[in-house]
């Protein structure tokens, strides 16, 4: 409908700024309430901000941060439909945003998700809990720390890793030496580190 801010429209439009905004109605000597409006706020642009398409999606997006006073001025017992609106766009909008943020931080671990890396920041945290968080003489626990430790791993896999550390110049001989020539022996993989 057609509606100036200046002018004052009276219709039944409940769109219409000029029904929106809060009237004051004259009480007479009787106590009965005058049927004529005796002061009358004057509408601005903010009173229906659905009346513009822009200032409507301005009202969504303050919806969005929690601000519900756009929807304020239509009494939500005799428009029982913004009630029922109001409760699915947050339950639809928090479902959807979830859904968002699992599957930005899902592409986000499949990038970073080996079995390596996992393994390498265990054995950070665990060294961080050995140095830091215990006292020395539970340092010296032999069950908790015994001098060596038996690894299970798959045999293909261990020389593919071994083949690819040295294709890299990441396997270094000067550490541990019998025991990384043992494992290339056990592995069947020849080994030059002069080459």
């Amino acid at each position: 409908s057609n509606f100036s801010f200046d002018e004052r429209t009276n219709n039944n439009d409940p769109n219409n700024p000029w029904n929106i905004v809060p009237s004051y109605n004259l009480v007479l000597e009787n106590g009965a309430i005058g049927a004529n409006p005796y002061i009358i706020q004057q509408p601005n642009g903010n009173t229906n901000m659905f009346v513009d398409f822009k200032t409507s999606l301005f009202a969504m997006y303050l919806f969005l941060t929690g601000d519900s006073s756009a929807l304020s001025n239509w009494p939500y017992a005799d428009n029982p439909s913004i009630a029922i609106l109001i409760v699915l766009f947050s339950l639809l909008i928090v479902v959807y945003l979830m859904n968002l943020l699992i599957g930005l931080l899902n592409m986000a671990i499949e990038e970073d998700n080996n079995r390596v890396s996992y393994l390498m920041q265990k054995a950070e945290i665990l060294a961080e809990i050995e140095l830091f968080y215990l006292l020395p003489y539970q340092r010296r626990y032999e069950k908790w720390f015994p001098e060596v430790i038996y690894y299970y791993a798959n045999v293909d896999k261990t020389r593919e890793k071994i083949k690819e550390m040295m294709k890299n110049d990441e396997w270094n001989t000067d550490e541990f030496t019998e025991l990384k020539q043992a494992l290339l022996e056990k592995l069947n993989i020849k080994y030059n580190p002069d080459k």
